[in-house]
């Protein structure tokens, strides 16, 4: 197999599974504070938080493969494991930001909602 096909294999499937798994982890554990800026309404606050995975979702499997290009020549396995350290190490590093944006937001939400701010 062509080293650039396994390249793009491995990188999307690695990509795709942490992003599903950091997609879920926030999904599950947002609707807590998603209940508390809405005080109690449970079912929007289930809404907002499917439409904030939806958008999560698209944003970042978007990147994912926007980004999947090897400008390299990739010649041995030394070569295609440096290639996918780099390629999956940006997009942890994306999906660790918007994590902290989305936690920034989340708590400047419920600041307002609890100090009328």
């Amino acid at each position: 197999m062509d080293k650039h096909v396994l390249a793009y294999s491995i990188y999307l499937t690695v990509t795709l599974l942490i992003t599903v798994f950091v997609g879920r982890t926030l999904f599950r554990n947002g609707r807590v504070f998603l209940r508390d800026i809405f005080h109690g309404n449970l079912e929007l606050a289930e809404a907002v938080d499917k439409l904030l995975l939806v958008g999560y979702y698209l944003v970042n499997m978007g990147y994912a493969v926007y980004a999947m290009i090897v400008n390299v020549n990739i010649n041995d396995n030394r070569q295609l494991m440096e290639v996918l350290s780099q390629k999956v190490g940006v997009i942890v590093l994306i999906l660790g930001a918007m994590h902290f944006f989305n936690m920034f937001i989340f708590f400047k939400l419920r600041k307002r909602e609890q100090y009328g701010l």
